[in-house]
């Protein structure tokens, strides 16, 4: 009878979830000034990787993405955007996740289905991460914010990932201002600069950068920011709505 139970709870387990698919999110962290990107560390492997998981049977994509952000950082309404799949044949490492198991205790006999071809679904976030202590999962020994330029070595193809998604963030991101949440509801032109800069990864020309967001009419002014002498106070800006671009 025992091993009746047994038996049944590890094909419940298997079932529970999708088979080969998973996702993987970039979660990308800006303050004002710098680009960071959410990393967690396995227990006791010394393997880094992007916070991802798997999707329930019962939950939409999506739905998924969402509640693996909101385990590992609280916030619940972000700004994600799914951006590719990756599909490699030799991007799944069954000997990584075998170690994972292992170092946490699994069986893997019931997590067989773990150590199976993938393939993944990658998104990304844009939150502040001042605003945010990240938690890490019951596999993980950490999870912080590394700058984009001194990422560790991460595990399979979460590299190429993070690479990705930062050429699809950059390609796009004058389309997806207004919806990441990465300002204040008003602004100065300047912090606006910080965010391309700071996504971009260069330096841009004041005038050059405040001519060319205004000829795309995205912005609505308002009244000066007074702080110190009246004729250097700056406009203070805001994004007008989807509908009215």
């Amino acid at each position: 009878m025992a091993e009746k139970i047994k038996i049944e709870s590890e094909i419940t387990e298997s079932k529970k979830f999708i088979p080969n698919l998973s996702y993987d999110s970039v979660i990308f962290g800006f303050n004002g000034k710098q680009l960071k990107i959410l990393i967690l560390e396995y227990h006791n492997t010394g393997f880094f990787a992007l916070p991802g998981g798997f999707v329930r049977r019962n939950e939409s994509l999506d739905d998924a993405v969402k509640r693996g952000v909101r385990h590992r950082t609280g916030l619940d309404r972000i700004y994600l955007e799914q951006f590719h799949t990756f599909g490699d044949i030799e991007r799944s490492d069954s000997e990584a996740m075998m170690r994972i198991l292992e170092e946490n205790g699994m069986d893997l006999k019931t997590n067989q289905w773990m150590l199976d071809r993938f393939l993944t679904v990658a998104y990304y976030a844009l939150i502040n991460y001042d605003e945010v202590t990240p938690r890490p999962d019951k596999l993980s020994d950490s999870i912080n914010w590394y700058s984009i330029d001194e990422l560790p070595a991460l595990m399979m193809d979460h590299k190429k990932i993070v690479e990705k998604a930062l050429q699809v963030l950059r390609e796009n991101l004058e389309k997806k201002l207004i919806g990441m949440n990465l300002l204040p509801p008003k602004f100065t032109m300047k912090q606006l600069q910080q965010v391309y800069e700071a996504i971009l990864g260069e330096n841009l020309r004041r005038t050059t950068f405040q001519r060319r967001i205004l000829s795309m009419d995205i912005l609505e002014r308002h009244d000066k920011l007074f702080q110190g002498k009246a004729h250097k106070a700056p406009y203070l800006y805001s994004f007008k709505s989807e509908k009215n671009i």
